[in-house]
């Protein structure tokens, strides 16, 4: 197998647990092709781990095993089956991630499951070559009767792959309906966010309910609704759900429908929504997009932040609580409490941090991988 001798500077951020090695790590390139499997060694030849390579990605190598064991298609099949078996601990299965890339130990690879379908969407030129084996092993662990990929992520142009989507087993040209936190909704793989719905936010979701009885909840970046059906559910009073999106305002309106509840969905920019509007509420859920994709624009992500949260902080009556998130990993959970806390001085506001939550627990954190904690979630007080 051929091999790759990297720095004594990349020795140390891999023993601390970080997956990835990038093209300046490397003191010699290995003799291999893209999506190989190559031998990582010390400055002094020892023995490392094994990753996939790609010389055109500045992600030179993905470490998938730190042992000396073959990586072939059983291998992948049995990480997969270890990362089924770590979401039963906790999960019904019905909805849920199933494999979450780095965290489970299959870089590039993302795997969700809504109800009898498996969406799979690979970042890594490696793992493309175990497509199939991906899909065949999600039938068989999960029993799941079809798999579709959602091979669109403008990434894979990184790594010299094509985009591209598709049913790989059986066929997907419909929603499909999940039960998530016992509420009902409708989910499209085939043109939805991501891979269809943010499942990270699922405990996020049922942790709002005991905050909204009785209570007027606005939701903003509402997307699927789920926010707001959760705080239906939760004895809200009544529940405004505000999304930029006219498709996904009638995907809202469906699953209102589904749930049989009754909420207020305006189709608006979130921004000037709450910069206009007179109306207060006693609870304000905010979800936005990541504003920023590279370091580049972390400054003009953090004024967004800053602006959208003092926005909603003048919306709440004296009491209320702020549910607010980030889903960049640039952002990080320091610099986004900084930014909430120079809104709340603007905003002539005092906050009481209730909770600060992150991803579900089907979304695990590597430790040694900074980037693997991206969402933060914060339950505040805004007090008058």
């Amino acid at each position: 197998m051929s091999k790759a001798k990297i720095t004594s500077r990349c020795e140390s951020r891999i023993a601390a647990g970080h997956p990835w090695i990038f093209k300046s790590d490397l003191q010699e390139q290995p003799r291999a092709g893209a999506g190989d499997v190559v031998d990582v060694v010390s400055n002094k030849g020892k023995f490392i781990g094994r990753g996939f390579y790609n010389p055109h990605s500045q992600i030179a190598i993905r470490l998938i095993t730190r042992v000396e064991e073959p990586v072939d298609g059983g291998f992948i099949a049995s990480r997969i089956k270890a990362a089924a078996q770590y979401r039963k601990l906790f999960s019904d299965m019905g909805a849920c991630r199933l494999v979450h890339a780095e965290s489970d130990f299959l870089p590039g690879l993302v795997a969700d499951r809504y109800d009898d379908v498996a969406v799979i969407q690979i970042t890594s030129r490696g793992m493309e070559t175990y497509k199939n084996v991906i899909a065949d092993a999600l039938m068989e662990i999960s029993n799941v009767n079809r798999v579709y990929e959602r091979n669109d992520a403008p990434i894979r142009k990184l790594e010299g792959l094509p985009l591209m989507t598709g049913a790989l087993r059986g066929r997907v040209d419909a929603p499909v309906s999940i039960l998530e936190n016992e509420i009902t909704l409708e989910i499209n793989v085939v043109n939805g966010q991501k891979t269809g719905h943010f499942l990270d936010q699922r405990e996020n979701r049922a942790a709002i309910r005991p905050l909204c009885a009785g209570v007027r909840v606005l939701d903003c970046f509402s997307h699927t609704g789920a926010f707001a059906l959760n705080a239906l559910a939760g004895g809200a009073s009544g529940v405004t759900a505000v999304e930029i999106s006219g498709d996904a305002c009638g995907v809202i309106k469906r699953n209102a429908s589904l749930n049989d509840a009754a909420l207020e969905v305006v189709c608006a920019n979130v921004f000037d929504y709450l910069r206009v509007s007179e109306d207060t509420w006693d609870l304000i859920i905010l979800d936005p997009p990541a504003f920023t994709k590279n370091r580049a624009s972390i400054p003009g992500a953090t004024r967004g932040y800053k602006e959208i949260n003092l926005s909603a902080m003048r919306r709440l009556r004296p009491g209320g609580f702020l549910i607010t998130c980030s889903c960049s990993h640039h952002i990080s959970q320091e610099l986004f409490l900084s930014t909430i806390k120079e809104a709340a001085l603007d905003a002539g506001k005092t906050l009481r941090l209730i909770e600060a939550r992150t991803q579900g627990r089907d979304h695990p954190i590597l430790l040694g991988d900074p980037q693997s904690q991206y969402l933060k979630c914060l339950i505040l007080q805004v007090i008058s």
